[in-house]
């Protein structure tokens, strides 16, 4: 019986393998069903895959199938191995379930299949690796570590929810509730707010004043002879009967798929149901392209949230980063987010060495820079650059300290407490003809002094659409913007309908300086911002600090009524600090809100502005 089904897995990889490989014919083509695993089994397939990677590393050519079915992974066998992964909890070690590390070359092909996983598991994990692929399968975790609850009443004294426990399995510990299941469990940390028919975040409810209003956490739960949840507490906001609330829970320690120090990495046709944390994380890599990858919630599971933090994220990569046709919905943070990381200055050892410390603590433990690599002080006032050297040696001292080592003398004028910036590892970014949908925070990230073009793409995060920040006091994300276009997208109304931390308008330049003045160094330059549709249904359209060169041209202001104006802003545009601004040729709306241009730390004379805009 078992050599006839696997002559029937082998008939069926061969026909799928001719219809979904490119070329199949110069691939030397491992099956995962030689190894053992068995699509539709739902038996663990961690041993067997590993087996069939190290068959790949026999071959010249080597393609990694998976003829189409669905594929189970659990962590009891995964590669155990300690990373510090950016933007994550430092939670380790890693349970690691594909484990493609020092590979020259290799192609997985999922043909379709759906992979599921259990537990504390990082599906796909890529270290020190060249001209990786991964396409054509979707990730999904058979019980998420985020749940999701049906308002079906509401009162002055508690909210009735209705949980699907089959997918998110509950206990009520002390009055809360508690999910749990295979190993893991989470009380809720977080709220967010769904419309049920459209799947928007519903207007003013994320983090401020959030859904449920402040002081929800001291809810008390019971269920109720039907099975439904009542929550008793006051609360200050009231979501709506049908809507759906995503209870999130758990912490952010396996990324879905995590890229580190490689190069020439390509996915497509991935799809992301669910993730523990961040979606795709990759730092200190280089050249990455992304085309038709989703991070979406199962639509057919009935599910409103899809990740449990970004989508993308890129940290410290270089040489060029491509999003092509992507589609983000349901994140509980950012779709994309591209930075560096700052670090600061602890103690000037000696002439040439520098105790320095990673300062935000979901970013530490990483190897921050290399011999050769090129560096630049930074003022941790101003965020002005005061200075460039080169690192001839890096020696970890802990998870957050670490000496380096400089071709010359570190400048007189550079003091303890500034920071530093590897400009070494900063990528050329662009990303195009993508869907950013309804999500906590906001839509697209960019910190990097390459080129950066964000083109033909369509927005509607609940949040500000684009921010460029930057800063090295708070969250210390790095790269300030020297080339930007902003061209051809579409700012749908839901842009900016909830607070989130820089929300300052539907593209936010923002930023974080402590000491602004009419003299304060310019951080960003050169950013245009040409040919766009921007559906506006508030006052704030752009809000930008600090930047030497912006042009706002040939875009198109049309008015939506689709929400009520609630921004604590009352202009169109909000300059801060910036020089050489042209704001010309747009198409205004005549109900436009506003038609007007605030400004601030500047002399109207640095700003050209069209005749329809007031000042």
């Amino acid at each position: 019986m078992h050599s006839y089904l696997n002559r029937i897995y082998l008939l069926l990889a061969v026909i799928l393998l001719s219809q979904y490989t490119y070329g199949a014919a110069a691939y030397d083509t491992v099956y995962v069903t030689s190894f053992g695993a068995r699509p539709g089994s739902r038996a663990d397939a961690v041993t067997a895959v590993q087996a069939a990677l190290e068959a790949c590393r026999q071959k010249e050519n080597p393609l990694l199938f998976f003829p189409a079915g669905r594929y189970d992974f659990w962590p009891q066998h995964a590669v155990k191995k300690v990373y510090y992964e950016s933007n994550t909890s430092d939670i380790n070690p890693k349970y690691n379930a594909i484990m493609i590390a020092g590979f020259k070359k290799l192609v997985i092909e999922g043909a379709g299949s759906e992979f599921v996983y259990h537990g504390r598991i990082q599906p796909f994990t890529i270290e020190r690796s060249s001209h990786i692929t991964l396409r054509h399968f979707s990730i999904d975790w058979e019980f998420p570590l985020t749940a999701q609850a049906v308002v079906t009443d509401t009162t002055a004294a508690y909210i009735n929810v209705r949980i699907d426990t089959a997918q998110y399995p509950y206990t009520i510990v002390n009055g809360q509730l508690l999910f749990a299941a295979e190993g893991w469990s989470g009380k809720i940390t977080g709220i967010m707010e769904y419309e049920k028919d459209t799947h928007l975040i519903a207007y003013r409810t994320g983090d401020d004043p959030s859904a449920l209003g402040p002081g929800w956490r001291g809810y008390k739960a019971t269920v109720m002879d039907n099975g439904v949840v009542r929550l008793h507490y006051p609360f200050r906001r009231k979501p709506s009967p049908g809507n759906i609330l995503v209870l999130r829970h758990n912490s952010r320690d396996h990324a879905m798929i995590f890229v580190t120090h490689s190069d020439n990495i390509l996915m497509e046709k991935v799809t992301g149901y669910h993730c523990a944390g961040l979606g795709i994380l990759s730092q200190y890599t280089a050249d990455l392209t992304f085309k038709n990858i989703s991070i979406v919630p199962n639509i057919a599971k009935g599910r409103y949230f899809s990740g449990h933090d970004d989508g993308l994220h890129f940290s410290n990569c270089r040489g060029n980063i491509n999003v092509d046709s992507c589609r983000f919905g349901g994140l509980m943070d950012d779709p994309i987010n591209v930075h560096g990381t700052y670090v600061r200055i602890i103690s000037k050892l000696a002439g040439n060495k520098l105790l320095c410390r990673f300062m935000e603590p979901m970013s530490v433990g990483m190897e921050w820079s290399e011999a050769g690599d090129n560096i630049a002080f930074i003022d941790h006032h101003s965020l002005a650059t005061i200075g460039k050297g080169k690192v001839t040696a890096f020696r970890k001292k802990s998870t957050t300290d670490f000496e380096l080592t400089l071709a010359g003398e570190v400048p007189a004028h550079v003091n303890e407490g500034d920071g530093l910036e590897n400009m070494s590892w900063t990528p050329a970014v662009t990303v195009r003809n993508t869907s950013f949908e309804s999500c906590r925070a906001r839509g697209l990230l960019v910190t990097t002094p390459k080129k950066v073009i964000i083109e033909n793409n369509s927005f509607a995060s609940s949040g500000s659409a684009i921010l460029i920040a930057g800063d090295v006091n708070s969250w210390y994300e790095s790269g300030a913007i020297t080339d930007l276009l902003i061209k051809g997208n579409k700012f749908l109304a839901p842009c900016n309908t909830s607070d989130y931390q820089f929300t300052e308008a539907v593209i936010s330049i923002y930023p974080e300086i402590p000491v602004m003045n009419d003299s304060t160094p310019l951080y960003h330059k050169n950013i245009q911002i040409e040919g766009n549709s921007f559906y506006a249904f508030d006052y704030p359209i752009l809000f930008a600090q600090s930047v030497n060169g912006l042009q706002f041209v040939n875009n198109d202001l049309i008015r939506s009524y689709d929400y009520k104006p609630y921004h604590a802003r009352k202009a169109a545009f909000f300059l801060s600090g910036c020089r050489n601004v042209r704001i010309k040729d747009n198409k205004v709306a005549a109900d436009l809100l506003g038609k007007n241009v605030e400004f601030k730390f500047m002399k109207k004379k640095e700003i050209q502005c069209q005749e329809e805009l007031v000042f």
